[in-house]
């Protein structure tokens, strides 16, 4: 599986972004997905994840409230909608795919692909 993670940029304080993750070759159908992100200087970062079937999205405590994650198996695709972004969420982001367990979610090495990572800027 191929993933491409699009829809970084630059925001300001208190706006949004919506991050897509496409398999360009493969399907995610049967993947759980993930979403993590890795600041300058600092290590990787789990933000949130969901289910292959798409079941409830569990979320770091550090976007809970702000980030919807969601997926559409027809299109092949995993989106995270990001509201209220703050300057501490910039950082590249990456989405995953992986079969682990859902209490394993938030553990990168469980990841089997990986996309390519968009940058996400958060501006004070």
């Amino acid at each position: 599986v191929q993933l491409q993670a699009s829809g970084g940029g630059l925001a300001q304080a208190g706006g949004s972004l919506r991050l897509s993750c496409a398999a360009s070759e493969g399907t995610v159908r049967q993947y759980s997905m993930g979403w993590f992100r890795q600041a300058p200087g600092k290590e990787r970062e789990f933000v949130a994840a969901i289910s292959w079937s798409g079941g409830s999205p569990i979320y770091a405590d550090s976007v809970k409230g702000r980030f919807t994650m969601s997926r559409d198996n027809a299109k092949n695709m995993v989106a995270l909608q990001m509201n209220n972004l703050k300057p501490e969420d910039t950082a590249v982001y990456y989405c995953g795919a992986t079969k682990t367990v859902r209490s394993n979610y938030a553990n990168g090495d469980a990841y089997y692909y990986w996309g390519q990572g968009t940058q996400v800027t958060v501006s004070s």
